[in-house]
């Protein structure tokens, strides 16, 4: 089995998940000021059960946390169940969430 591969494409506005040399997901996103707003994950059906879902969003929230750019230091707001509900199972990210307190 492969290897998840997480890369960011801010010109589509979203982070991409591809495996076996294919696209198997992505979570969109949108900026405001100091925020990142995650609004929709997908993962492709022939994809699924494959860790891609949690891939794509440890991935993400990494490169939040880091500050990559152009993201810079942004809080977080998930208005996807999918990114929201990660969240909720790893609190070690709880942190970047939009009124969470600093660590």
């Amino acid at each position: 089995m492969s290897d998840v591969a997480v890369s960011h494409a801010p010109d589509q506005s979203r982070f991409e998940a591809h495996l076996d040399g294919g696209l198997a997901g992505f979570a969109e996103y949108q900026l405001a000021e100091g925020l990142i707003v995650f609004t929709h994950t997908e993962v492709d059906p022939a994809f699924e059960g494959r860790g891609v879902g949690s891939a794509l969003a440890r991935g993400a929230l990494d490169a939040v946390r880091a500050g990559e750019e152009p993201l810079g230091p942004r809080k977080v707001i998930a208005t996807c169940p999918f990114i929201k509900g990660w969240i909720d199972k790893h609190p070690d990210y709880a942190d970047l969430l939009y009124g969470a307190r600093e660590r």
